[in-house]
C-alpha cells in the first residue's frame, strides 16, 4: 500500500465524516412532527416506481381514492401522480432520484410509493444509489415501521428500523483503498439514535405495548451498535411502565421462530441493516413479503411502500399483471392511519383480512393459475364497499 493510496482513502473518509457531522447538526435543528389536522389540504403523492411497482401501486391508489373520495371532493385531499422514478430515468439522469422528481416528491405531505430497482454488481445498469435509500435521506424519513400480526400464533410485532444511518447511510461511498482492500462505513449519531428510540417508546406507550426490545450486535460492533444500544437504554428509563430488554440480532433471528418465546416480543427497534433483514423473515409468518406494508416516517414527510422489490423477472416473463397488491394495500392502511383517518384505516385493514385470510375467494400466485392484480383489487374494493 502506497502513501498516495492511504492519503486518498483518508481524504475520502474526512469528507464523509464532515458531511455526516453536518447532517447531525441538521437533525438537531429540526422542529416538531407535522400536524395533519391543521393542514387545509393534504397532498398525497402516488409514485409507481418501476418493475411491478406501477401495477400494484395503481390498485392501491384506486382503493385509497375511493376511501378518501369525499375529502378529495371537498378539497381536503389532493392526489398527485409522480412519474419518473423508473430505473431508465434514473440512469439517464445518473442520480438515484432525478432532481425534478425529487422536487415533486417534496411538494407532497405523504407518498404512496411502488418498489424501485436497485442496480447491483453484474447488472447492465451503472452503480447508482438505491432510490429508497436516497429518498429516506433526502426527506429525512428516519423511522421505518413494519407491523406483523398472526393472531392465532400470538404474533403481534411492530419493528422500528432506523432508516438513515447504520450500514446503509453511506453504502455507496466506501473506499477501494487498493486493489486488494475495500472498506465500507457504518454511521451512528446521538440525534439519530435518540429520535428512533423515542418514537418506538411513544408508540409502545400509546398502544399499550408493554415491552421494547433493542436489537444490536454490540458485543462485536462495539462503537456504532454500542452507541445505538446505550442511547436507547437511556431513553427507556423515561418509560418505567415499559419493559426494556436487549437481544443480539443472531439469537433474535432464532427466537422469532421459537414458538415458546416469539409471542413475548412486542416492539422491536433495530439499526438499518438488521431491520431490513429481520422484517423480511418476520413477514413470512403472515404469508410472505407480499403481505406486509411499510411506513417511512419523518417529521415533515412520510412515505408508504411495499417491503418487497420491483420483481423485474416477473416483468421479463410477462407475469406483471399477476403481481400481488397486498403489501401495497397494507402500506395504504398505514398511510390512512398516519394522516388521522383511523376509522378508514381500520375499514381497509378489515377488508384485507377478509380477502387474504378469511373468505379467500381469490388467490394470487404470481402466475396464470391465480387471479390478476386488478381482479384482487376489485375484490378488496367490493369488500370495502360491503363493510362501509
Amino acid at each position: 500500500m502506497t502513501k498516495a493510496e492511504i492519503k486518498n482513502a483518508v481524504d475520502k473518509f474526512e469528507a464523509l465524516a464532515i458531511a455526516q457531522q453536518e447532517r447531525s447538526e441538521r437533525i438537531k435543528a429540526q422542529g416538531d412532527f407535522i400536524d395533519y389536522s391543521r393542514l387545509d389540504k393534504i397532498i398525497i403523492g402516488v409514485c409507481g416506481g418501476d418493475g411491478i411497482g406501477p401495477i400494484i401501486t395503481k390498485e392501491s391508489a384506486r382503493v385509497l381514492e375511493y376511501i378518501l373520495s369525499e375529502k378529495a371532493k371537498s378539497g381536503k385531499i389532493e392526489f398527485k401522480v409522480i412519474d419518473g422514478l423508473t430505473i431508465e430515468n434514473r440512469v439517464k439522469a445518473n442520480k438515484a432520484i432525478p432532481d425534478d422528481v425529487l422536487e415533486e416528491l417534496k411538494s407532497c405531505h405523504v407518498i404512496l410509493k411502488g418498489p424501485t430497482t436497485t442496480p447491483q454488481a453484474g447488472d447492465p445498469w451503472p452503480n447508482i444509489e438505491s432510490a429508497n435509500v436516497a429518498m429516506r435521506k433526502a426527506l429525512d424519513l428516519f423511522a421505518n415501521l413494519r407491523p406483523v400480526k398472526v393472531p392465532e400464533e400470538g404474533i403481534d410485532w411492530t419493528f422500528f428500523r432506523e432508516n438513515t444511518e447504520g450500514a446503509y447511510a453511506v453504502g455507496s461511498m466506501g473506499v477501494n483503498v487498493t486493489e486488494d482492500l475495500a472498506m465500507d462505513f457504518v454511521v451512528a449519531t446521538t440525534e439519530g439514535c435518540e429520535r428512533i428510540a423515542r418514537l418506538a417508546y411513544e408508540y409502545a406507550r400509546r398502544n399499550n405495548k408493554g415491552r421494547v426490545s433493542i436489537i444490536t450486535k454490540a458485543n462485536v460492533i462495539k462503537t456504532t451498535d454500542g452507541k445505538f444500544l446505550n442511547i436507547r437504554k437511556n431513553v427507556g428509563k423515561e418509560y418505567p411502565e415499559i419493559i426494556t430488554d436487549e437481544w443480539y440480532i443472531d439469537i433474535l433471528t432464532a427466537k422469532l421462530i421459537d414458538k415458546k418465546r416469539r409471542a413475548d416480543f412486542k416492539v422491536l427497534v433495530l439499526p438499518n441493516l438488521y431491520g431490513d433483514i429481520i422484517t423480511d423473515e418476520a413477514a413470512e409468518f403472515q404469508g410472505g413479503v407480499g403481505t406486509a406494508g411499510s411506513a417511512n416516517i419523518g417529521k415533515k414527510y412520510a412515505m408508504f411502500e411495499a417491503i418487497h422489490g420491483s420483481a423485474p423477472r416477473m416483468i421479463r416473463e410477462g407475469r406483471g399483471q399477476f403481481a400481488a397488491p397486498c403489501s401495497m394495500l397494507r402500506a395504504t392502511v398505514m398511510l390512512l392511519s398516519h394522516i388521522g383517518e383511523q376509522e378508514k384505516a381500520d375499514l381497509l385493514e378489515r377488508a384485507l383480512d377478509i380477502c387474504m385470510y378469511e373468505e379467500k375467494k381469490l388467490h394470487i400466485t404470481g402466475r396464470q393459475d391465480g387471479c390478476t392484480c386488478s381482479e384482487f383489487g376489485d375484490y378488496v374494493m367490493q369488500t370495502v364497499k360491503s363493510l362501509s
